[in-house]
């Protein structure tokens, strides 16, 4: 008996139909579907009775790859009626394409991505020939809205133009292979009896063209997980918000509840509820849609139909109408039904409404005997457990061991994206002196499909919160790092795999910038101290990253160059936050804490390099070996050049503030050498030197000051000059006329 091949459009309610009466009119053996062949022991999880749209999740991970993908399923998805259709009239139901893991679906997250789209070249040259604006537009006007008569034949028509005598891509080609070994098995265990396959439109010419090239009839293996690979696949709830082309999904038709309504209803009902939708969508919105605005939609959408060859309006029509009515203004971009892909910056905003109300709300729902993954009922277990599977306003006291237990479920949910808890205040950095969270948990009808993806990271929560950080970890930033440690940190993920601990290194080891570095140091180094309430103190992990932070900081500090460059406050805290560093974790880490001081010495006196990373070497120098440095004063007047003073002394005080501040000598050295310098020197130097002393808290500055009265003599507080100076700026200003005023009065012999 001969085998029916049907080309389909993923999602299309005319293919959908074109299945259904051809399975119900043959009766087939086999039914043989597009779809993951290792899912042929558990269709009749497909078939439990769920409300749709479902779709099959498939995670897949190994040392080398890591891939997630779907495989949705509508009402009027082919493949779908071809599964249900299929059963009821008794056929062997098998899917007959590779599992979604297998290397040919690399990069595609989903399966149903529509093949002639990777084609563009002929998809352009039909548009042209129809005169229509896009693929979207062509289909509904040769296939959704056409007469149902002589479809069988229109679709292998344009299928076989699609293809046309261009050979597929690898992934395809290897694809096609393997499903025509499924049909070759099928067509001859079936004897005299119809044989359908339901496939893309795309592969059908091949597999076609293989079955009448014969070949091997045997059944083909369905191949198994690679050695060491984890993998698997679920059912979980999906949503027209996600099936919809315009929010980004690779495959099939835009506006997904417009055509649910075409698979109800026909084109008369699909076109009234669009009007009807968009007229009640834009009046919730507080948007004036009149009696008369809609006639007028209604008269242009059917005008456009006559002129289009439409029997009855199609999407495009109804949106054309609609928005000829409503909208009154130029539009700064093209309307969205006019192209592909996802809505566009500036797109009108009653444009966006009607698209919105196209695109539906309805989420799908998966039967309670459903098998789920075993995160899904852990997470369960935990919330319960901990009282938080219910709605609530919380406010957690992370100093009580309670609240941080429930504070770490809570953002091991964070991590793994699962919507319906947020978190509204608490500490966001290791440097953060908060010890209060406020959350809200919410319901959330996303919350079940989000646990069920997530268990492709593993099976308990805090699994599957460690395999998440981890992979977060690998190849990125020194800023995602600094997060990603801070959240493992709240979440209580302490211990790492060496994979993990080896990407940290080469995150570290491939940083090129000093401040990003310094800004994750500063965090990891006062967590690895302090940090009693989340567990991170003496941390193995945080360990490791200050070893390798400050090895890279430290190289990359003797590469700066620039021997007049203004100073940059994130290398100068990158060097102090080494200091700390090697000051407070040196000996408990094994720290080489004379390699260090031995590059800061060869920074201190490297004329090439800037002269704040100059002051900061020498701070650094002076900071770790307790004040003994050789006379500091000789140092500090060697380099106080005008222009670039203020610069060296902000890398000074950053880094040995407390050494100055206890140096007699330093302090009347500075007051001798500011008080002498020119004024137009002090000028050009005076922002440098406010931001050098402005690492100085205010209380030793009034000490500084205290000290300057002192030296001159004068009584008073610090507090009462520093008060005093209301703009640096202008105190130098008025120095600057006074000077000017001298040297005039004594050009003209009036001062002696």
């Amino acid at each position: 008996m001969a085998v029916t091949f049907i080309g389909v459009r993923h999602h299309s309610p005319a293919c959908a139909r074109l299945v259904a009466a051809t399975i119900d009119e043959l009766r087939p053996a086999y039914v043989l579907v597009e779809g993951p062949a290792d899912l042929n022991d558990r269709i009749g999880e497909l078939l439990l009775g769920h409300e749709l749209p479902v779709a099959v999740f498939t995670s897949y991970r190994d040392e080398e790859r890591r891939h997630g993908s779907w495989a949705p399923l509508c009402d009027y998805s082919p493949e779908w009626v071809a599964l249900t259709h299929g059963r009821d009239a008794g056929a062997e139901l098998r899917f007959i394409d590779l599992p979604a893991w297998h290397p040919a679906f690399a990069g595609r997250s989903n399966r149903y991505a529509d093949a002639e789209l990777r084609y563009t070249d002929v998809m352009h040259r039909l548009c042209r020939s129809f005169d229509v604006d896009n693929v979207d537009v062509l289909w509904d006007h040769l296939v959704e809205i056409a007469p149902h008569e002589g479809l069988a034949e229109r679709l292998a028509t344009y299928f076989d133009l699609v293809r046309g005598q261009a050979a597929a891509g690898e992934s395809d080609t290897e694809r096609e292979t393997y499903m025509a070994r499924w049909v070759r098995a099928a067509h001859a265990a079936a004897g005299d009896r119809p044989v359908v396959v339901v496939t893309g439109g795309f592969h059908r010419p091949a597999l076609v063209a293989a079955l009448a090239a014969g070949g091997d009839t045997q059944w083909p293996e369905v191949p198994s997980l690679p050695e060491g690979a984890l993998g698997g696949s679920f059912l979980v709830p999906y949503s027209f918000r996600r099936l919809d082309a315009f929010d980004g999904y690779q495959s099939g038709m835009p506006s997904p509840a417009y055509y649910q309504e075409l698979w109800d209803s026909g084109p008369r009902g699909a076109a009234q509820h669009l009007m009807e939708a968009v007229a009640g969508r834009l009046r919730e919105r507080k948007q004036p849609v009149s009696t008369a605005d809609l006639i007028a939609a209604q008269a242009t959408a059917d005008g456009l139909a006559t002129v289009r060859g439409h029997a009855h309006p199609a999407r495009a029509d109804v949106l054309d109408g609609l928005a000829s009515a409503l909208v009154n203004e130029a539009l700064d971009v093209p309307l969205p039904w006019s192209s592909r892909g996802t809505l566009r910056a500036g797109t009108h905003p009653v444009v966006v409404e009607m698209v919105v109300a196209l695109s539906g709300t309805r989420v799908g729902r998966l039967h309670p005997g459903t098998p789920a993954p075993p995160l899904v009922h852990d997470l369960d277990a935990e919330l319960v457990r901990a009282g938080l599977d219910k709605p609530a306003d919380l406010s957690l006291d992370l100093t009580l061991g309670a609240d941080r237990a429930r504070s770490r479920i809570l953002h091991r949910v964070r991590v793994l994206g699962v919507p319906g808890f947020h978190r509204t205040s608490g500490p966001s950095t290791g440097l953060d002196p908060t010890f209060t969270e406020r959350w809200t948990v919410r319901p959330d009808p996303d919350r079940i499909t989000a646990v069920i993806e997530a268990g492709a990271y593993g099976a308990t929560l805090a699994d599957a919160c460690a395999a998440v950080l981890a992979e977060r970890v690998a190849g990125r930033d020194i800023d995602t790092l600094a997060q990603v440690l801070f959240d493992a940190a709240l979440a209580g993920v302490r211990e790492v795999s060496e994979q993990v601990l080896a990407d940290i290194d080469a995150t570290v080891g491939a940083a090129a910038d000093l401040g990003s570095l310094g800004r994750m140091l500063a965090v990891v180094v006062t967590m690895w101290r302090h940090d009693r309430i989340f567990g991170t103190a003496h941390s193995a992990t945080l360990g490791q990253v200050i070893g390798a932070a400050v090895r890279r900081i430290l190289w990359l500090a003797e590469g700066v160059r620039g021997a007049a460059a203004p100073a940059d406050l994130g290398r100068i805290r990158a060097v102090a936050a080494c200091r700390d560093a090697l000051r407070h974790a040196g000996e408990a880490l094994g720290l080489d804490v004379t390699d260090a001081l031995e590059v800061a010495a060869r920074l201190a006196s490297d004329t090439a390099a800037p002269p704040d990373v100059r002051g900061a070497a020498y701070g650094l120098r002076w900071a770790l070996s307790g004040g003994a440095v050789s006379d500091p004063a000789r140092v500090v007047r060697g380099a106080f050049v005008a222009q670039t003073a203020g610069d060296w002394l902000a890398g000074l005080f950053a880094l040995a503030r407390e050494e100055v501040l206890h140096a007699e000598e330093i302090i009347a050295l500075l007051d001798e050498l500011l008080s002498a310098m020119p004024v137009e020197d002090f000028l050009v130097a005076l922002p440098a030197l406010r931001q050098a002393f402005e690492f100085f808290p205010p209380r030793e500055r009034e000490t500084i000051a205290e000290r300057l009265l002192a030296r001159r003599g004068l009584a008073g507080s610090g507090r009462s000059l520093l008060r005093g100076v209301a703009d640096a700026a202008v105190v130098a200003a008025g120095m600057h006329l006074d000077e000017r005023v001298d040297t005039l009065l004594r050009r003209e012999g009036l001062l002696t």
